[in-house]
């Protein structure tokens, strides 16, 4: 019953979260059916788990950091990580994938009702593994400055590094973790997802607008982070955060109007 109750009370202390999390979950069970969602979700989190219990400890991937464990008796932690924490690793692993998808594959449609031509080698393929490692990583290059200034918003001071980082206090060793995790993440599903073909069929239903579904998530999960950046007061960080953001939009729009133009 405690870990029920802590369960509850992480959903009652990080409502955000959750609400980008069942986001995602309707986006991933469209784009590839409840089996594999629940597979990309599980697999995402033990291999985040894994790598954030390795980084507290010996510093790697991240570089060395702590989680203070203030909110320990009011959210569910595990070992001396909360859960909540390596549990967003799984969709901000899937929209980062689906960014990649976004770009890499052929769209169809007409105007903005863009859907994604499904082709398995792309799908599973390395560039797609190291592109949306690559998104995955920008995501994070907005959210932790600000979420190392928890203290100063509702999600409170979570964690500390061991040194001060060049970005932010952010440590380069950190995104470059964010990469390495992306990449691992991405890798081990694609590598299961490639055998899953037959067994478990894709969803055939497709839905209107369904290729943008995952970069607008995406771009919420940035325009988020911005805003609290924004209202905390830390300009130059907002500015910075602003011209990552203006960078990926750029890029989608590039892909959006390519596929626009006619051959």
């Amino acid at each position: 019953m405690e870990i029920l109750s802590l369960l509850w009370g992480t959903v009652l202390l990080r409502p955000y979260v959750f609400a980008f999390l069942a986001t995602y979950l309707i986006i991933a069970v469209c784009h590839m059916g409840w089996r594999r969602s629940l597979l990309f979700t599980v697999m995402a989190y033990c291999i985040a788990f894994l790598s954030e219990y390795s980084s507290t400890r010996n510093g790697f991937p991240y570089g060395f950091y702590s989680y203070i464990d203030t909110t320990r008796d009011q959210e569910l932690w595990i070992s001396n990580v909360p859960f909540m924490d390596s549990l967003s690793y799984s969709f901000l692993a899937f929209i980062g994938y689906s960014m990649a998808l976004f770009m890499r594959s052929q769209l169809k449609g007409e105007g903005w009702d863009l859907r994604i031509k499904r082709d398995p080698v792309i799908e599973n393929s390395l560039p797609t593994v190291f592109l949306g490692a690559l998104f995955f990583m920008l995501m994070d290059v907005v959210i932790d400055p600000v979420a190392f200034q928890g203290d100063r918003w509702f999600l409170g001071k979570i964690y500390t590094y061991q040194e001060e980082g060049e970005y932010f206090n952010i440590p380069l060793t950190n995104f470059a973790g964010w990469f390495i995790v992306g990449s691992a993440i991405l890798f081990c599903f694609t590598r299961v997802n490639r055998r899953l073909s037959e067994r478990w069929p894709l969803p055939d239903k497709e839905y209107p607008f369904q290729a943008l579904w995952g970069p607008a998530l995406y771009l919420c999960v940035l325009a988020f982070n911005l805003a609290v950046t924004f209202y905390i007061g830390e300009m130059v960080m907002g500015l910075c955060g602003l011209g990552w953001t203006a960078a990926i939009l750029g890029t989608l729009f590039y892909k959006i109007n390519k596929t626009k133009r006619p051959a």
